[in-house]
This record gives structure tokens, C-alpha cells and sequence, in this order.
């Protein structure tokens, strides 16, 4: 696949078939993601992958854990709420998703089930939890930078080989839950997940795109004005 077209037609899946993902096939997009640059060399990151009765385990004490109401036990700091102009993009792809489902604004049951969706790693038949070396905090942020790097390498190539990926937060909101099943060792920071599968096409969320702003509005030139003309 042409690498401006795995760009361009990566997006988030949320809805997977119920079809095993081959382990060597999870390995070449770990060998692949693991060519994600990193700040001078550290590669501070570590991929526990989840499958089968594991996942399974962690699924059910993620959703058991929210429905008690247990607080969100996330390892890094949280940004609080979006406000301006992040929180007009957070609200536009939500109600994208909500359209493509027909999930109306006062179905708090539907609504609820979505939430629950997330929790549950949205089915998926494998989770990648992206961890990072605790001994990088107070100040971990520049490895929070390199696991991006890390993260969005694993969604590229997981694209380019016909998986599909949604990088989920919510997955490791209950991170007690994912620790002690994954067995994850506590010199390691839990960041986030991602739930990986075959796309299942039928599933409506799934044909959704979120919009992007033009490069004119992200990017500044400077220093690439025409020179001003010599009398």
C-alpha cells in the first residue's frame, strides 16, 4: 500500500470481526512501529499485547469496575476538560459517531453502552498497552512525545497490513485491572492502549472520518516570502 494512501485512509475502527489476529502478523507491525524516533535514542517504551482470556479478564473488570463506580485511576496526570476550540472538535467527531449509530441525544442507555463499548476495548481481539520507564518521571512528558511516535507507527502499519486500530484511553481508565492481568512490572507507567483487529465493515462507526484543518491553518512559513525587489 502506497504510504500516502495509508496516511490518508487510516482512520479510528471500533467495530472488529470476531477473527483472530495472527501473531506473527502483531509482530511485523511491532517491528515496524519500533522504528518510531525517540528523544536521544532512549526508546523508553514497552508493548504488552493482550489476546483471549486475558483480554477477556480485562474487559470484565474494566466495565465491572465502572459500573460500581470506581474513579478513574488513569497513571498519568489528566488535562481536565476541553474547553474552546478542543472541546468544538471533541463534541463534532462525537456526534459523528452518535449519527452513524443512530444513537439519539436522550437515549441515555445507548449512550451509556457506548461509554461501556470503550471500556470493554470495543471488542477488539487484541489490546496493546503502551507503557513507558517510570524511572523518566517527575517530567515524563518528552516520553508521553516518543510513545506517540511509538503509538501512531503501530496504527500505520497495523493499516497498511488491513487492521484496524482505535487508540483508546478508556481501555486503561481502570488500570489496576490491566496491570495485574497483563502483569505489567511497576517500574512501568501505564500511558494507553490500543485495540487492534480486522475492521468489520458493516459496522456504521466505522465509515467515519474525522475532519482535519487545512495545512494553511496549522503551519506558519516563515522566511519563505519572495524577496522584496533591489531598486
Amino acid at each position: 500500500m502506497d504510504f500516502d494512501d495509508v496516511i490518508n485512509g487510516r482512520r479510528s475502527i471500533r467495530g472488529f470481526k470476531k477473527k483472530p489476529v495472527p501473531r506473527d502478523l502483531v509482530e511485523e507491525v511491532i517491528a515496524l512501529a519500533n522504528r518510531a524516533p525517540s528523544s536521544m535514542n532512549t526508546q523508553p517504551w514497552h508493548l504488552h499485547v493482550l489476546t483471549g482470556e486475558p483480554l477477556e479478564r480485562v474487559r470484565k473488570g474494566n466495565t465491572e469496575r465502572m459500573l460500581a463506580g470506581h474513579p478513574v485511576t488513569r497513571e498519568i496526570e489528566d488535562h481536565g476538560k476541553y474547553e474552546g476550540v478542543h472541546r468544538d472538535r471533541q463534541v463534532e467527531i462525537a456526534i459523528q459517531l452518535f449519527e452513524a449509530m443512530g444513537i439519539e441525544r436522550h437515549d441515555a442507555e445507548r449512550r451509556q453502552d457506548w461509554v461501556l463499548r470503550g471500556f470493554r476495548q470495543f471488542d477488539a481481539p487484541v489490546s496493546i498497552v503502551v507503557c513507558y520507564d517510570r524511572d523518566l518521571e517527575p517530567g515524563g512528558t518528552i516520553a508521553h512525545f516518543d510513545l506517540g511516535a511509538v503509538t501512531f507507527g503501530l496504527v500505520l502499519a497495523a493499516w497498511s497490513r488491513g487492521l484496524g486500530c482505535v487508540i483508546n484511553g478508556q481501555g486503561i481508565m481502570q488500570s489496576p485491572v490491566v496491570r495485574e492481568v497483563a502483569k505489567i512490572p511497576e517500574d512501568q507507567v501505564i500511558l494507553t492502549c490500543v485495540a487492534l483487529g480486522w475492521p468489520d465493515d458493516s459496522f456504521p462507526a466505522n465509515a467515519v472520518v474525522s475532519r482535519r484543518r487545512s495545512a494553511e491553518q496549522v503551519a506558519r512559513f516563515v522566511g519563505w516570502e519572495e524577496p522584496a525587489e533591489t531598486a
